[in-house]
């Protein structure tokens, strides 16, 4: 019983919080959309001119006219736009972009290939992360006292028996092994499939984002030659926070369990200690009681 209210307590707290968590994510990435997406439009129509430009005016290039173009091409960049491909590039700033960008603000990754460049936009990231740092951290905690909470068997591990408690043993590895499997092993082999990676490609995306280095070396759905659909980002996100959460739970879970095993495997030592009697406070054992016969 006891349990149980402690479950539904927990349930009762996270489900608003988890409804507050996915707005605050709506709610950024309406508001990136609308403030970036324009700017971008204008920076992207600009880099097509200059190509054009550039194109007509070739046969009479000086050195002038080449670090203009290449000031072109810097600006845009700096703007998210990939100087590859043509005017038909995916937005940087459509609602699924614009929901990955607010998912690595919250979760501080911050790969850097991207960025507000309006004031408006700027301002707005300040304050968006001020809130949602935290409420990032507060959930992703919150969620990782509830899935231990559903691992509390563990804590009367002492008075069970040898077979469950390698039982336990068994079903608490395997369940580590197969969310490793769909959080860390999984999403690099469909990264590589789409992105054109190899696997440790992936897998080192995968690292990077989900330790929250962000370098930004790899960023996924940035190919201006691929065709993505358009909830690849967001399912991307998606990832990011179970990824987030996965860890919130195994990070305290990986040394209970070799604890655990070593408790398991290594019962002789701790059996001769209570044998011998606990040491004294001048590290000495305390003397066994010898019966007297009448």
């Amino acid at each position: 019983m006891p349990r149980a209210r402690l479950f539904s307590c927990w349930g009762s707290r996270l489900l608003p919080l988890l409804l507050a968590y996915i707005c605050y994510l709506l709610l950024g990435a309406t508001i990136f959309q609308a403030l970036e997406k324009q700017a971008e439009t204008q920076s992207r129509d600009q880099l097509q001119f200059e190509k054009l430009r550039f194109l007509e005016n070739y046969t009479c290039l000086d050195q002038r006219a080449l670090e203009q173009f290449v000031q072109v091409i810097m600006e845009a960049w700096v703007k998210g736009v990939n100087p590859k491909g043509n005017s038909t590039n995916p937005s940087n700033w459509d609602f699924s972009s614009s929901l990955f960008f607010a998912g690595t603000v919250v979760t501080t990754i911050g790969y850097g290939n991207l960025a507000p460049s309006t004031e408006a936009g700027q301002v707005f990231c300040v304050f968006y992360a001020l809130v949602g740092i935290p409420l990032n951290v507060v959930f992703l905690n919150h969620l990782g006292r509830g899935l231990r909470a559903h691992l509390a068997t563990l804590e009367g591990w002492e008075d069970q028996s040898k077979r469950s408690q390698i039982l336990q043993i068994l079903a608490l590895t395997l369940f580590l092994i197969l969310g490793s499997v769909l959080i860390l092993i999984f999403p690099p082999i469909v990264f590589s499939h789409v992105e054109g990676w190899s696997f440790s490609e992936g897998f080192y995306f995968a690292f990077i984002t989900l330790s929250t280095i962000g370098f930004g070396d790899y960023v996924v759905g940035t190919d201006p030659n691929k065709h993505y659909i358009s909830v690849y980002r967001s399912l991307a996100v998606i990832w990011i926070l179970l990824g987030l959460a996965w860890l919130a739970l195994v990070l305290p879970l990986g040394p209970l369990l070799l604890h655990r095993c070593s408790q398991l495997w290594l019962p002789s030592r701790s059996f001769s200690i209570k044998e011998r009697g606990a040491p004294e406070a001048d590290g000495l054992p305390r003397p066994q009681k010898i019966p007297v016969s009448a």
